[in-house]
């Protein structure tokens, strides 16, 4: 099995999981794993199907996708935060083989374990080798309907690989597991993990004070944060420095705005900022702390065999062979969408996304540029724009801003601000103050919800 092999070889009574109840070496998960496989192949479990996993991330789950690996199928894993119509949506989308429930909270919807008991046949299992589909995942969808996107194993080991050469990770290492697996960075931790031997902390959904409770014990290392995550990191410090045990926290998922950035290096938060997305495994660039503390908001170098380039609009190109198949074009290369510029020591910037820029009056308008200014003033915590259709300018630029707890702001403040900063186009024509910005289920804001409040 590629996920567990080395684990197994290498660190074999190793910290795999640990959560509430106690923990599990690699020996215990591989048991456990092999089990579940057995009971899916006496299913009718066959190689290549799709197997669907809703639940809580919990020990039963991570043991239920390496059982399916064994059994030579795919995941597809369920977010617990799906309401009942965006999982329906996901499962027609993913087309699942079967659908595999593992026991939640008391209350929750589902009809618990649907696998056969003990009775399950032996014989070797089919396994998964390289080449073989081991995931399929929806795109975030924050402007339009999910994609479907399947990773192979060969795709995931090498993610795993490049993310251990960059940030030099170390069997050592205890990682929260704070991204929900229906998210590729959720996904990569638990691929990851069993690849290189590393533990995984399982402690439910996340919540600052536990993560921080965790990290003053030495009980996690690492994590995985999007910037809301560390804004709620940062609050629940108080000022207070970051435990010294921390190690990394790899952030991503989203823009950080730069005094998100400020204040998590002011705090002592070791920040390797990342840039990556589904069709690539996850990571595609990433700064180490020490070059994020250099040159904050870089998201550095691309990882060892992960090749960028940049189109004449600027949208960045990506090739490797941690890019999913089928999603390069006829020259190689996966177009991301996503806006980027090089800088003289070739480090990679993040401008914007391609798919979000607003036309208004003929000029092209990068929302993070407008946001990047909002987000100067002391009394904005978030802010997000969105173009709207306008009779006059073809599209108008409209700004959801979320005020920082107590504030006096007021729109025309922010109206000033914009007319010194930004030409016409540019400026918002439409303002709305809300509590907090809409999100998916992978921590982005949902754009086509945002337009939502404007009509």
């Amino acid at each position: 099995m590629p996920f567990l092999a080395h684990a197994l070889t290498k660190n074999p009574d190793g910290l795999a999981l640990e959560d509430a109840t106690g923990s599990l070496s690699y020996r215990e998960l591989h048991g456990r794993a092999e089990e579940m496989a057995r009971r899916l192949v006496s299913a009718g479990v066959t190689p290549g199907d799709v197997v669907a996993i809703r639940g809580e991330l919990d020990r039963e789950f991570v043991a239920l996708a390496h059982g399916v690996w064994k059994a030579g199928g795919a995941v597809a894993p369920m977010s617990a935060r799906w309401t009942s119509s965006e999982e329906g949506t996901a499962l027609q989308l993913l087309r699942p083989s079967r659908i595999e429930d593992v026991p939640g909270p008391p209350g929750r919807e589902g009809e618990g374990p649907s696998l056969p008991g003990p009775e399950a046949r032996g014989g070797p299992l089919p396994g998964l080798g390289e080449g073989d589909l081991a995931a399929f995942l929806l795109t975030s969808g924050t402007s339009g309907t999910p994609k479907v996107v399947g990773l192979t194993a060969g795709n995931l080991l090498a993610s795993a690989r490049a993310s251990r050469e960059r940030l030099g990770l170390e069997p050592s290492d205890r990682w929260l597991a704070s991204l929900s697996p229906a998210h590729v960075g959720g996904l990569a931790l638990l691929t990851r993990a069993g690849a290189l031997g590393s533990g995984v902390v399982l402690q439910g959904g996340f919540r600052a004070e536990t993560f921080l409770a965790l990290a003053e014990e030495g009980a996690v290392t690492h994590a995985s944060l999007v910037p809301t995550m560390l804004h709620q990191t940062l609050e629940a410090l108080g000022g207070r420095p970051a435990p010294a045990s921390l190690r990394c926290v790899l952030l991503g998922g989203a823009p950080a705005p730069e005094g998100l950035l400020e204040r998590a290096l002011a705090s002592g938060i070791p920040l390797a900022l990342t840039y990556g997305l589904t069709e690539a495994s996850s990571q595609v660039a990433t700064a180490t702390p020490d070059l994020v503390r250099r040159k904050p908001g870089t998201v550095g170098p691309p990882l060892p065999g992960v090749e960028v380039a940049l189109s004449e609009e600027g949208e960045l190109l990506v090739r490797g062979a941690t890019v999913a198949t089928g999603w390069a074009g006829d020259d190689g290369w996966l177009r991301t969408g996503d806006l980027a510029r090089l800088d003289q020591e070739d480090h990679l910037w993040i401008v914007g996304r391609a798919s979000h820029r607003i036309i208004s009056g003929g000029v092209n308008v990068d929302p993070a540029e407008v946001e990047a200014v909002l987000m100067g003033h002391p009394e904005v915590r978030e802010a997000a724009v969105v173009g709207l259709p306008d009779p006059v300018w073809g599209e108008g630029v409209a700004a959801a801003v979320v005020p920082v707890h107590g504030g006096s702001l007021t729109e025309d403040e922010l109206g000033e601000l914009v007319r010194k900063a930004l030409s016409g186009p540019k400026r918002p024509r439409a303002w709305r103050f809300v509590e907090a910005l809409p999100r998916n289920a992978n921590g982005k804001v949902d754009r086509e919800r945002l337009r939502s409040l404007f009509r």
